[in-house]
């Protein structure tokens, strides 16, 4: 690999001038040893370039690489170590109880579900039970612009069964199939009509469930289920924490938790694996803490070698021995851009010239992750965190350097 335009690592400036001890460095000032360290980030851009970034890992880095756990149980190390190493300084406790999740993919005020045995009604503000009779194929619960709530059933059209005095739920002593816009998942639990503020028409599906069912629909789809089982063993506490952690710290009034990757993943039924459901029953109820509340348990794909520092002392930024395995696809990448597309991305920066590195986090090569930079342009130089570049061009984290080279 070429390292055309690479900057000198923040990290070895640091370190000549400490082994020196003295205010001179290479016939340098401490001022200008400053100076010629930000200059070390800095990449001229030619009027047309190739620009490559060169990175490590996937996601933002706190808490549990989840290639890291599997690097580490390759390696022999049980789950409660490897949740101890991801996040130290934290105890050992346990959880239970249900968690209610909003489900995204339901975007209409109905609640639609299919006809089953055993299939019952609930009326949350009289409480009251009703058993759905057999033979329509459909249920669903609908609110008028009056905010009246009514159940209503389908055997060829949908006719009313009977009013709700308020928002009503769909329980079964099995999975329930939610009917949504884009297609039927089935759900363990209860599937709530749910209003986001007292008196409002509109509403929300939300999932109320209990925590261990809840993990069996979010393991799988955070890891690969038929990694190595203490891995596996690992995710399944690191989530459990989390939704516990959410559950003490509700996102709405509604619905405690969210079922996209703005919480964790969270999918019905048909996303379960033995392999992962073996992991949670091997963990049953065990979660970390931090003063004997639930940890701020994040996590994200891989650290690529470091993870970041969080919002919490156990969020620690620490070197990672178990990220690099063979196996990990992202613990270093690559992605090539040219200048242009970057200049429409920030059109008003009239012709990139160069690209400034301002803050980095000071940890592994070219000095770690970038907290922000600067597009110096033609007409104008913005400043951007290393996050909002992330997430503008698409790079899998925000642990990169750059390459230039002139195109013809």
């Amino acid at each position: 690999m070429s390292h055309l335009s690479r900057p000198r690592n923040r990290r070895t400036v640091r370190a000549i001038a400490a082994v020196c001890g003295v205010l001179v460095v290479s016939g340098l000032t401490h001022a200008s040893a400053a100076a010629a360290e930000r200059r070390a980030d800095v990449w001229p851009i030619p009027a047309r370039a190739t620009i490559t970034l060169t990175g490590h890992g996937y996601g933002h880095g706190h808490g549990m690489s989840q290639y890291g756990a599997e690097g580490a149980a390759r390696q022999g190390v049980a789950f409660n170590q490897i949740i101890d190493f991801y996040y130290p300084g934290t105890a050992w406790a346990t959880a239970k109880g249900k968690v209610s999740v909003l489900v995204s993919a339901d975007t209409t005020d109905d609640l639609e579900v299919l006809a089953r045995k055993g299939l019952m009604m609930r009326d949350l503000s009289s409480r009251e039970r009703v058993a759905l009779p057999e033979g329509p194929s459909r249920f669903r619960l609908v609110t008028s612009t009056k905010g009246l709530t009514s159940l209503e059933s389908f055997d060829g059209r949908w006719q009313r069964v009977r009013r709700l005095n308020g928002p009503g739920e769909f329980l079964a002593k099995g999975p329930i199939t939610l009917v949504t816009p884009t297609g039927q998942v089935a759900y363990r639990g209860r599937l709530r009509a749910a209003a986001p503020k007292p008196g409002s028409t509109l509403r929300d599906t939300v999932n109320v469930v209990g925590l261990e069912n809840y993990l069996r629909g979010v393991v799988p789809r955070e890891i690969p289920a038929s990694w190595s089982p203490e891995a596996v063993r690992a995710q399944a506490v690191a989530a459990r924490t989390y939704a516990a952690y959410e559950r003490a710290h509700p996102r709405a009034d509604h619905y405690q938790i969210c079922d996209t990757t703005s919480c964790q993943v969270y999918g019905g039924t048909a996303d379960e694996h033995a392999a992962a459901t073996e992991a949670i029953k091997a963990t049953r109820g065990q979660i970390v803490t931090d003063a004997g509340e639930p940890a701020f348990s994040q996590f994200s794909a891989s650290s690529g070698g470091w993870t970041a520092a969080g919002s919490v002392p156990y969020l620690a930024a620490k070197e990672d021995p178990y990220d690099g395995w063979a196996g990990n696809p992202v613990h270093s990448w690559t992605r090539a851009l040219t200048d242009e597309a970057i200049e429409s991305r920030y059109p008003s920066l009239g012709g990139l010239q160069s690209i400034v590195v301002d803050e980095r986090d000071g940890n592994g090569d070219w000095g770690g992750r970038v907290g922000s930079l600067t597009l110096v342009g033609a007409s104008r130089s913005v400043t951007v965190s290393g996050d909002t570049l992330r997430a503008v061009l698409g790079l899998r984290s925000t642990w990169f350097t750059f390459e230039v080279a002139a195109r013809p």
